[in-house]
């Protein structure tokens, strides 16, 4: 299994603006790329974080590859973000996470 980690700095106000666009943007990948599904985080040092987890490297490389639907969506996000710090690229060495579904959750 891949995990991408992606964090950003949002401008202030703009953070309903960008989870909107972030999950909009989410479901597009889940549905169009063959993502495992991503999870959005805020941080307490106010950041926020993303971890999506793929299948394997060549799904998440190839996912770049596939057009965006929702251009609306991608500039939701944009506009949001004051800084995008670099990606983390991960290989799951153990995985010892349970998947557990919330009643209060957004299905992809």
């Amino acid at each position: 299994m891949f995990i991408a980690l992606y964090r950003w700095k949002l401008k202030d106000g703009l953070e309903e603006k960008f989870r909107e666009g972030w999950r909009r943007r989410t479901q597009e990948i889940y549905s169009a790329c063959g993502s495992l599904g991503s999870r959005l985080h805020r941080a307490e040092d106010g950041t926020w974080v993303a971890y999506a987890q793929w299948p394997d490297r060549r799904t998440w490389e190839a996912a770049s590859a596939v057009p965006v639907t929702d251009a609306e969506a991608s500039d939701m996000m944009r506009e949001s973000v004051e800084t995008s710090y670099p990606s983390v690229l991960m290989e799951v060495a153990e995985d010892l996470l349970r998947s557990v579904v919330f009643e209060d959750a957004n299905p992809l």
